[in-house]
């Protein structure tokens, strides 16, 4: 098996606007090897969440190529395409997206169901990835039931129980504070290394990049920096 879990390559993603063009991502280029975890970030508007999307095939680019596993997305049917994004890509929005009529258990399994592999081994996974999440006391609680962090903890607990290739994260501690923040990313990071995933995650905050293995800047659709030594992620996590 290639050690390159996630490649981009050279990604352009158009948007036409009453202004004109824009060039949300331009030319982008990189690669995720498994068990490796990558910050994305940026300011706002640098085009990192729409490259995100992109990487988990809900958007299409206007021309590039994203592979995973060595499968090019844009050389697939579109049946073909949901199958491989509902089987190798797990995704957690800023917005959970929790199925509200069931438990945070049930909203875990639920990967596991669309894939055909919910049984009894998979049931017990799920309940020991959300006691590792800090929800050993939630498995039964619908999402009305719990806050907003703990619901966002369960959101990552679906994107990992079906042991995906790629793992997306888009702001995953947006609604944490930041004693849990650093909690969530810091098993999150564990999890994607223990498991040998590729993990992509977009962030704002600065501080979480200390639990990552590299650092991707963004800014006006273009990657234009790449951080790789631990030295310099430290020092981007501590604000130097």
């Amino acid at each position: 098996m290639s050690a390159i879990a996630l490649e981009v390559r050279e990604v352009v993603k158009t948007f036409d606007t009453d202004s004109g063009t824009i060039n949300a991502v331009d030319g982008v280029s990189f690669t995720v090897d498994h068990g490796e975890f990558v910050a994305l970030v940026g300011p706002s508007g640098s085009g990192k969440t729409t490259m995100l999307s992109i990487m988990a095939a809900l958007l299409t680019p206007t021309s590039g190529q994203i592979l995973i596993d060595g499968q090019d997305l844009a050389q697939m049917s579109e049946t073909a395409r949901v199958g491989l994004r509902r089987e190798k890509i797990g995704f957690t929005f800023q917005s959970n997206n929790l199925i509200p009529f069931l438990t945070a258990a049930e909203n875990v399994e639920f990967m596991l169901r669309l894939n055909g592999k919910l049984d009894k081994a998979g049931r017990m996974r799920s309940e020991e990835l959300l006691a590792r999440l800090g929800l050993a006391d939630r498995l039964n609680n619908l999402p009305n039931q719990m806050s907003g962090g703990q619901q966002q903890r369960v959101a990552i607990a679906r994107a990992l129980i079906h042991a995906p290739t790629v793992v997306l994260a888009d702001e995953p501690t947006a609604s944490l504070d930041t004693e849990r923040a650093f909690q969530v990313v810091k098993t999150f990071s564990a999890l994607i290394h223990e498991n040998q995933r590729a993990g992509v995650m977009v962030t704002h905050d600065l501080r979480m990049v200390q639990y990552v293995d590299r650092v991707l800047q963004m800014r006006d659709g273009k990657l234009i920096k790449v951080f790789d030594k631990r030295e310099e992620i430290m020092a981007l996590a501590k604000g130097e």
